[in-house]
């Protein structure tokens, strides 16, 4: 409608525009404050609380929080095990006919995962800060989709090096998810919050670890059909279970709050969850520079974070090819060689989850306590294998114990996200780096302590856990000194600034 006044004069003009600023700023105010009194600037803690976060805040944050929780920690967790079901195929296929159809009699299982770990490790910083330029929603499906092709195309392989080739194009791809949505994650989701979904998207890789020994078994009875091995059915059917997860990303993945176009959002419940970041102090995507790399880079955070996760990545002995290659040896059927694995998988989805509660409940938000647990129970049980000689009831049982140790994943991404909050592009780059440089680790140090040919006592890789335990409880509590002396300066500097 228009005013019933002449804006062709100037001087009016200018008066209107100026009102009609006023009464849009107004607007835009009274907005602001509806959004603030919907969210707590210190989140509510009562029972209620200890079963789940949400419960305790407003009708309208718990309507976004359903919402939000339906569809990215969905997709994240099916990411997840789509991403951790073909990237442990390989190692169930190797115990299910590979090895003897193709002849790989000596290392090469290791050579194998070795070259899907250098392009993952070369994968996974460009990646992350490429998430904060271009919109995930379209990044993220683009490598599922092209790792989900690639897996299939293991069915074609005759010789082990085609197998490399893949392995590394797979790696690559595999590299953008894990990092990529525990950043996006870390720009969702409040202090109170966090943990616990870092820790459900986390677990679901162990789902996807037991789900992979359950195919494998099942698939093992189509050998012959088509044409194919039982082994080689298990990539078949990981595609076609991976396809329809990674396209599906296109349509509901909600990018990030300053810049989602979600269509499940309406603009109040953006406005909400930009608020709820600015009380986190998260930072928004703002533009590289030269002075923020170096900030970032004479930080002790990018340091500290990054061996912590070099540690726990590192730390969880040889994982369930150990397990696997034990019983092998045991003489057990090769459905219970991809069965019985998948039980320290499931103590991982378990433990996972109470670390994930108890950090964000009873410890208060404090991370460190269920990291030193989890490093203490490593020791112990690595201790116990290095002995080797003992009996196979205890020996059985350690292998199982070691799903202790792969449920604070989360909880150290979660850390990083408070500590890095104030700038968007540390927080991309520290939560890459940790997860980059674990992997450059694992791309060498199983070459020389998880050696195929010493399975399945690794006389050099379990004492070599033992001092990887004990280094991983020393960093958590330097980086909880650390991270207090900061916190108390700003709080210094906040008040002398007051």
């Amino acid at each position: 409608m228009s005013p019933p006044f002449d804006l062709s004069d100037p001087v009016t003009y200018r008066f209107y525009s100026l009102d009609h600023a006023s009464s849009s700023s107004e607007s835009g105010a009274h907005a602001d404050s509806r959004i603030a009194e919907l969210v707590d600037e210190v989140p509510k803690r009562s029972w209620k609380s200890y079963l789940w976060d949400s419960l305790e805040k407003s009708p309208e944050e718990r309507k976004f929080l359903m919402k939000l929780d339906t569809v990215l920690l969905t997709f994240a967790s099916l990411g997840y095990f789509i991403k951790y079901l073909d990237q442990i195929n390989i190692n169930n296929a190797f115990v299910s006919g590979m090895k003897e159809d193709l002849g790989l009699w000596g290392n090469e299982l290791n050579y194998m995962t070795t070259c899907w770990t250098v392009g993952y490790v070369l994968g996974e910083v460009p990646s992350n800060l490429l998430l904060t330029r271009v919109r995930p929603s379209l990044w993220i499906p683009a490598c599922e989709v092209t790792w989900s092709v690639l897996t299939i195309l293991m069915v074609k392989c005759t010789n082990v090096n085609q197998i490399y080739v893949l392995r590394f194009f797979i790696g690559l791809a595999e590299s953008a998810f894990y990092p990529g949505m525990q950043y996006i994650i870390g720009s969702w989701y409040r202090k109170d919050e966090l943990a616990k979904r870092s820790c459900i998207f986390h677990a679901s890789g162990a789902l996807g670890t037991m789900f992979s020994g359950y195919l494998m078994a099942a698939t093992y009875n189509l050998g012959g059909s088509g044409g194919f091995h039982g082994w080689q059915w298990l990539f078949i059917v990981d595609t076609i279970i991976s396809l329809p997860i990674a396209i599906a990303g296109f349509f509901i993945l909600p990018d990030l709050p300053e810049i989602t176009k979600a269509w499940f959002f309406n603009a109040d419940e953006i406005a909400l969850a930009q608020k709820r970041m600015q009380l986190e102090g998260r930072a928004n995507r703002s533009p590289f520079t030269k002075a923020k790399f170096k900030r970032i880079f004479k930080t002790w955070h990018i340091y500290l974070l990054t061996a912590l996760y070099v540690f726990f990545n590192n730390g969880g002995g040889a994982g369930a090819v150990g397990f696997q290659l034990w019983l092998k040896a045991k003489g057990y059927s090769v459905t219970y060689v991809n069965t019985i694995p998948t039980i320290t998988a499931a103590i991982t989805v378990i433990t996972t989850l109470i670390y994930a509660w108890t950090s964000d409940t009873i410890f208060r938000g404090a991370r460190w306590p269920p990291i030193v647990f989890s490093g203490t129970v490593n020791i112990f049980v690595n201790a116990c294998l290095t002995a080797w000689n003992i009996p196979d009831g205890l020996k059985f049982a350690c292998f199982l114990m070691l799903g202790f140790s792969g449920g604070i994943s989360g909880l150290t991404f979660a850390w990083a996200h408070e500590i890095c909050a104030e700038d968007n592009e540390e927080r991309a780059l520290v939560t890459g780096s940790m997860n980059e440089m674990a992997y450059v680790f694992q791309a060498w140090v199983p070459l020389l302590i998880w050696q195929q040919v010493e399975a399945p006592q690794y006389p050099k890789g379990y004492p070599t856990m033992v001092g990887v335990g004990i280094a991983l409880i020393t960093t958590s509590l330097v980086i909880r000194y650390l991270h207090q002396k900061e916190k108390r300066r700003r709080t210094a500097s906040a008040v002398t600034a007051e």
